[in-house]
């Protein structure tokens, strides 16, 4: 396996960390992970030791305020931000893996970035797996608060707001002292303005979504405990995708690639892309 990393330009001229791990073969696909709130692109060592040496080239990036990119740390002035950023990489990975398919792997915020991204660019993409996506609107948002979490917004957009617990990564206690040890893994609250951001493109998501026709998995476990299980099946019944599965895994909690099972998971994965090879360049 060679690995590569490096820096590239953002949006607003910010330094964006990148890493590439590549197969000693040509690779046969490409797999672009968009990694979720708070963390960073290190975090799926299970996805890269299983994919890569199935000759698949994996690369990923940490997001504006993420990991090892500038950025004050989980703020963002526009939620287009990150999907910008996003396909600056992509056009990059694209000029380095000419004719290869190229499958979004989007995780958490990261799926809700991925099905932002998809809106206007899913006729580039070969495929996407988008894993507990944040695409739903939390229950407990009421209008009261969605007006409070814009006027935080607006006076102050770096105030701190809410936090995640680290317990609801995984059921692998070794999963969550990683976690909570890793130095790139913001442990602070997330800023008003991130948050009224991605409600923003959760509400966007919702109202567009029928615009996603690509083939698109959905894995999520029915005991995440961070986002609401039920924005995945939200998210599989609007897209207009004829080509689309969904698997929920009981009692799985958030990060479904780092559970004591994730076996399963990456082989159900590695299954229904081996299933799309080649269906789009």
């Amino acid at each position: 396996m060679k690995h590569q990393e490096g820096f590239f330009k953002g949006v607003r001229d910010a330094s964006i960390y990148f890493q590439g791990w590549l197969p000693e073969s040509e690779p046969k696909a490409v797999l672009l992970i968009v990694h979720g709130l708070a963390e960073h692109g290190g975090r799926y060592t299970n996805v890269v030791n299983h994919f890569v040496p199935r000759d698949y080239a994996v690369y990923g990036i940490d997001h504006l305020g993420h990991g090892k990119s500038e950025g004050t740390r989980v703020y963002v002035k526009r939620f287009d931000d990150y999907t910008n950023t996003l396909k600056v990489y992509f056009d990059m990975i694209h000029r380095w893996q000419p004719d290869k398919p190229i499958f979004l792997v989007g995780h958490s915020m990261g799926g809700l970035i991925s099905a932002v991204f998809l809106l206007d660019h899913h006729a580039e993409l070969a495929g996407a797996v988008l894993s507990g996506p944040a695409v739903k609107v939390p229950s407990n948002i009421t209008p009261a608060i969605l007006l409070v979490g814009k006027m935080f917004s607006a006076l102050m957009p770096k105030f701190g707001l809410l936090g995640l617990d680290a317990d609801g990564v995984s059921r692998d206690p070794a999963v969550v002292q990683a976690y909570v040890s890793d130095p790139l893994v913001y442990t602070g609250k997330t800023t008003a303005r991130l948050a009224a951001e991605m409600l923003r493109a959760m509400q966007q998501v919702s109202r567009q979504a029928s615009q996603i026709t690509l083939p698109i998995m959905i894995v999520q476990g029915s005991g995440d405990k961070l986002i609401d299980p039920a924005g995945a099946q939200m998210l599989y019944d609007s897209v207009s995708s004829t080509d689309k599965e969904i698997i929920i895994y009981d009692g799985f909690y958030h990060e479904v690639f780092n559970e004591p099972e994730h076996d399963k998971v990456l082989r159900d994965i590695e299954r229904w892309l081996e299933a799309h090879l080649g269906s789009r360049k």
